[in-house]
């Protein structure tokens, strides 16, 4: 198991907007203890930057992708620079 801590912004694309997505988004963040946040923008998508190990990060997404309303089409993600002093998750408006 790598526990190296690593830091992806993925971008999501689909029914993703007004249907609790960045609340679900949170909720699985913070039971997987990872950091970071997620934003609504304004094409349609929703942005989230996630900091933790590849299975933290794993599980939050499986976790978003078993939520009720939300359905994913399509996601585009690449690893970025890690924020040293990110201590949580947050939604952001």
């Amino acid at each position: 198991m790598n526990n190296q801590i690593i830091r992806k912004r993925i971008s999501f694309f689909g029914r993703v907007q007004g249907v609790g997505f960045r609340y679900t988004a949170s909720y699985a963040a913070n039971s997987c203890g990872v950091t970071g946040w997620v934003r609504n923008e304004y094409d349609g998508s929703v942005t989230m930057e996630i900091q933790g190990t590849e299975e933290q990060i794993d599980k939050t997404l499986s976790l978003i992708n078993h939520g009720r309303f939300i359905q994913i089409d399509r996601i585009q993600s690449r690893q970025i620079a890690l924020d040293s002093n990110e201590r949580t998750f947050r939604v952001r408006y």
